[in-house]
């Protein structure tokens, strides 16, 4: 079993920045895929942005040149550095990781952006 703890999520003005965190706890091993999805009310979870643990990315088409994955190995844990937030940019931020074709889901932070 793996545990995600998130934080860092909160209210922020449009351009402004957020740094998520979520550190991975439990049956972890060194191969793995984490990430972050988000779903705004009324919408379908969407990928925000991915990463392997040799640093290979993977970002949403709305996100990219704006949002940075990155992660920790040592200390299982990935970011996602978030700037020039916009209004659309808010929802429920879940952190996301497969570990041997399982996937494991944190409990989300909530991003709030206003205008």
């Amino acid at each position: 079993q793996v545990r995600l703890v998130e934080s860092g999520g909160g209210l922020v003005q449009a351009g402004g920045s957020l740094r998520l965190s979520c550190a991975a706890s439990g049956s972890t091993t060194r191969i793995n895929l984490m990430g972050w999805y988000r779903q705004a009310p009324g919408q379908q979870r969407e990928l925000v942005a991915r990463i392997n643990s040799a640093g290979i990315t993977k970002y949403a088409d709305s996100v990219k040149d704006r949002f940075t994955i990155s992660i920790d190995n040592a200390k299982d844990t990935v970011y996602l550095q978030m700037n020039e937030l916009k209004p659309e940019d808010t929802a429920v931020y879940y952190c996301w990781r497969n570990e041997r074709f399982l996937d494991y889901w944190g409990q989300g932070t909530q991003v709030t952006v206003s205008s």
